[in-house]
């Protein structure tokens, strides 16, 4: 029987591929939304698309041969370590980088011509609506506590439930309850009812 290898995983008959397959749609399906998690907590696209891909293959590698239903859960927990150490390390570097004198970059201001490029997106007036909206949603949701935060995202963005999103953040649901309560709340407060 033939065997290949994708990466850290062995694929070596029809089973394996077709949970291969079934890891690749879980990816594909969860890629938006934490991307969506790590953008808000980390606050920079890059990092956000880093965190989201190294939690990625980190579920590939370690726990693709768990059961389907467990990988929600595991991959929200991996994302969340990988963003706690981005920011870690991006506190660390913050400090060291004071320190250093200014380099200026010497990078070109010429325009890009694809960002120039006309699109098929919506009316500027609706699109301004959905800007503001979202603009006003992300600055409630950065002025959360961090786990309040992660407990909207996950609860809300993700779907997840509560038993789900306390294995994703390694606590009680009862904590889990009590953080999305207060986060619904303080973004009510903050956007009117109408919003939340």
């Amino acid at each position: 029987m033939p065997v290949s290898t994708h990466g850290d995983v062995e694929l070596s008959d029809s089973s394996t591929n077709a949970h291969s397959r079934t890891l690749n749609q879980f990816l594909a399906g969860v890629e938006l939304k934490a991307f969506k998690i790590a953008q808000a907590a980390l606050r920079h696209e890059d990092d956000a698309l880093d965190a989201v891909q190294d939690a990625m293959l980190q579920l590939a590698r370690a726990y693709a041969d768990k059961p389907a239903e467990e990988w929600k859960p595991l991959f929200y927990r991996i994302l969340e370590n990988r963003i706690r150490d981005m920011q870690r390390r991006r506190t660390v570097r913050g400090r060291v980088i004071a320190w250093l004198p200014f380099r200026g970059d010497d990078e070109d201001d010429e325009p890009d011509p694809i960002a120039q490029a006309p699109s098929n997106d919506p009316s500027p007036v609706k699109k301004l609506e959905l800007a503001e909206a979202m603009g006003a949603l992300e600055k409630a949701l950065g002025e959360l506590p961090r786990r309040q935060q992660q407990v909207f995202l996950l609860r809300t963005l993700e779907g997840l439930d509560v038993a789900e999103t306390a294995i994703a953040m390694g606590c009680s649901e009862g904590s889990v309850k009590t953080h999305y309560f207060r986060a619904l709340q303080a973004l009510r407060q903050q956007l009117g009812e109408s919003y939340v």
